[in-house]
């Protein structure tokens, strides 16, 4: 879409049917949320790899999301990351959103950034 340059290619990819897919990935240890995005009136944007849920929460404890069942899923979280940055020729970072108060995806997150 447009030139090499085009901003709008940042955050967007073009996949060979000519359908934008933005470049982000989805990761929670607990199924519920994502599956909202699975199944909702925005299904059809995202590439189903890209949306990575475990089968357990944290429980609202930050040494199971970073020790135990985080551990499960760091791996997989990384590569598909990796995957997207490998996809880019001039990448400048990453966006992470998350909650850095205990419980909700800080054990988890603290994993993926170490």
């Amino acid at each position: 879409i447009g030139g090499v340059d085009d901003s709008f290619n940042t955050f967007f990819s073009e996949s060979g049917a000519g359908i934008l897919v933005p470049r982000a990935v989805f990761l929670d240890l607990e199924p519920t949320v994502v599956d909202e995005v699975r199944t909702g009136t925005y299904r059809a944007l995202f590439h189903h790899e890209q949306l990575i849920t475990g089968k357990e929460d944290a429980a609202n404890n930050y040494a199971r999301g970073h020790y135990t069942v985080g551990k499960e899923l760091v791996d997989l979280c990384l590569d598909r990351a990796r995957i997207l940055a490998e996809q880019r020729t001039g990448l400048q970072g990453f966006r992470v959103f998350h909650s850095f108060g205990g419980g909700t995806g800080s054990g988890f997150t603290s994993l993926l950034l170490e």
